[in-house]
């Protein structure tokens, strides 16, 4: 199962930046850092006063078995040298002939699945010290054990069930190796436009290897459904350990047992609305899940009908994200509502203290007036639109700059899905691909993410309300766009390329060539003219959130640059998490520490999900991929 991917490497005509070989942590001094990880097995590096602060990680290293072998996947770290070689082993026994510095993964044909298999990187001719043993996908996928929280029944007789949901990834302990936060629905969850009573939402911290670090419950105070908890997943302090945020309310019980606030309070309406009482901003210890501190989230909600409506539905839509909104460090941002008012709080995470970076509010002085209101999505975006090396919040029709500033309105309102990177290599900067739910307005529409031009648009009429970009046809340079209201699949200009895809949700960069994927569902396709190959048809798992059909998880998170993905097993005992089977002639450095791609995987879980995307074109025909310049804790 080998696949030549074969793209030229042409000179990047994009200038970003944070991303340049010349800025890299020099050849000698990795070499150093590598020598010293040999005391801990993990790769480092030194502070770069330019760099961007990243997870210190182990090599991911995974065999993945099929039928004809295993396939070997590695990280290719942005603190390894542009030049490093690897050699892989089964047992103490070296497969390669010399070093490989074109690719980081290798097929060990006819191989047995539990064989056991390490690599090590070789700078300058010397080999360093064995990675950690690869993680054993036997059957084309790794269980990670979970156990369901306890069922209920709500004020109104109501019985509810727990099935697992959304995830997210950190470290979440210090130890190199990315560990899963998953939250717990309630099978009585709700849409904040329906009435009653829901069960809690849970939050656990796991291990790969399934084993619980905590458990934290949000209480009888926090209603559950999609727009309610969306919980960030990052190292915001630099201490080498992920910290986990979300909103939380009197009754939360955190991973130690302490309830925030009131144990005792009961906010709920007779509709099971939770429209009073105090809100809090909690930042949780990843390791223990301990509460360290609780802020009044901002902002408050004030007069409910102030937001749109007086029972509820649009007071309580909440986005989340992570930013570096200083060219250095991750901030955290939580914010309120998208159809009407929109307020966006920046937080900063320093020596166990909250400190508040800046708000952006469409009501205040300033903003009013200028078309920032009602424009908000399900779900947002951060990237480094203006190139100044600082990260700016795309919300929808919307972007609010890196200081907290409005930096520009397309004024084309509302909309359920968006994407945001570097869709046209051959323009500069990046492009955001937007859909609407307003019929009055484009039914989609391609915007340069600088400024908020808009590059082409389709006609409106109807609530568009999925929309996909990404390479995924070799006939046309660039991204290709497509939604549902649409009837053809679009070329990064505009122009009509012909068939749609089969889908319009998720994308995986799976097989071996850089086109993306199609995901839907529990299956991933490839896209063809005539029509979409079955790449992978995973049993035994379900999709999340009804008829958005989204995994728990999707994105690079083991091996190499090629994406993983997570379903929770029919039965909700386990998390699946899916690797390629697929030989890859590419190397690109792991896409975790591209942060656009990293803060995606971050914000992923928030409202409508979403898939990732990384601040350089990945594609066919894409110029040589650049390496982040980076440090680690």
């Amino acid at each position: 199962m080998t696949d030549s991917a074969g793209h030229p490497h042409a000179p990047s005509r994009k200038r970003r930046g944070r991303w340049s070989p010349h800025r890299l942590i020099g050849r000698a001094a990795a070499a150093t850092a590598l020598a010293a990880a040999a005391l801990t097995g993990l790769p480092q590096t030194a502070n770069a006063a330019t760099a961007r602060q990243v997870e210190r990680l182990d090599r991911g290293l995974t065999s993945t078995h099929s039928s004809s072998g295993n396939l070997v996947s590695w990280r290719w770290l942005a603190t390894d040298p542009n030049d490093v070689g690897f050699n892989v082993y089964r047992g103490g026994v070296r497969l390669t002939s010399s070093p490989l510095n074109t690719s980081t993964n290798y097929f060990d044909a006819g191989a047995s699945e539990s064989a056991d298999y390490t690599v090590r990187a070789v700078v300058n001719g010397a080999e360093q010290a064995s990675s950690e043993t690869a993680l054993q996908l036997r059957s084309g996928y790794l269980n990670v054990p979970i156990t369901p929280p306890a069922g209920g029944t709500t004020p109104d007789g109501v019985a509810y069930t727990y099935e697992a949901n959304d995830a997210s990834v950190g470290d979440l302990d210090g130890d190199g190796r990315l560990d899963l936060v998953l939250k717990w629905y309630p099978t009585n969850a709700k849409d904040n436009s329906q009435s009653g009573y829901t069960g809690n939402t849970i939050i656990d911290g796991l291990k790969l290897d399934g084993t619980r670090l905590w458990r934290v419950d949000l209480g009888r105070n926090i209603r559950s459904g999609a727009h309610y908890t969306q919980f960030q997943v990052y190292d915001y302090d630099g201490d080498g350990k992920a910290e986990v945020a979300m909103k939380t309310a009197d009754g939360t019980r955190d991973g130690a047992g302490t309830v925030i606030g009131s144990s005792s309070a009961d906010y709920r309406n007779s509709s099971g609305y939770v429209l009073s009482g105090p809100e809090y901003l909690t930042m949780f210890n990843g390791q223990s899940g301990k509460a360290m501190q609780s802020v009044d989230y901002v902002p408050a909600r004030g007069t409910v009908s102030s937001w749109g409506d007086s029972y509820g539905n649009r007071v309580d839509r909440f986005l989340a994200g992570t930013a570096y909104l200083d060219g250095s460090r991750p901030s955290l941002i939580m914010a309120r509502g998208y159809y009407t008012r929109t307020v966006i709080a920046a937080w900063d995470w320093r020596n166990g203290q909250f400190t508040r970076r800046w708000t952006f509010d469409t009501n205040s002085s300033t903003n009013s007036g200028k078309g920032y209101d009602g424009q908000g999505n399900h779900s947002l975006s951060v990237a480094d639109v203006d190139d100044d090396g600082k990260d700016e919040i795309v919300y929808g029709a919307m972007t609010v700059d890196d200081n907290g500033s409005g930096l520009w309105t397309t004024r084309m309102g509302h909309g359920d899905a968006m994407h945001v990177g570097d869709l046209d290599p051959a323009r500069a900067g990046l492009e955001e691909f937007k859909v609407s739910e307003d019929s009055g307005k484009p039914g989609s529409w391609m915007a340069d993410a600088r400024t908020g031009q808009i590059l082409w648009q389709t006609a409106g009429g109807s609530d568009n309300g999925r929309g996909v970009a990404a390479d995924v046809y070799a006939g046309s340079p660039g991204a290709e766009a497509w939604s549902a209201s649409d009837t053809t699949l679009r070329s990064v200009t505009g122009v009509s390329l012909g068939r749609e895809p089969s889908s319009v949700n998720f994308l995986s960069w799976w097989d071996g060539d850089t086109l993306r994927e199609l995901l839907d569902g529990t299956h991933i396709d490839k896209y063809g003219t005539s029509g979409d190959t079955r790449l992978l048809t995973a049993s035994g798992v379900h999709s999340d959130n009804g008829t958005k059909s989204t995994p728990s998880l999707s994105g690079d998170i083991l091996g190499d640059w090629r994406e993983e993905v997570v379903w929770p097993t029919t039965d909700n005992r386990a998390l699946r998490i899916y690797s390629t089977p697929y030989q890859t002639n590419t190397r690109i450095t792991t896409l975790l520490h591209d942060t656009q791609y990293r803060t995606a995987l971050a914000w992923q879980n928030t409202a409508y999900n979403q898939p990732p995307h990384p601040s350089f074109f990945i594609g066919g025909n894409m110029p040589t991929p650049p390496r982040p310049a980076v440090y680690t804790p």
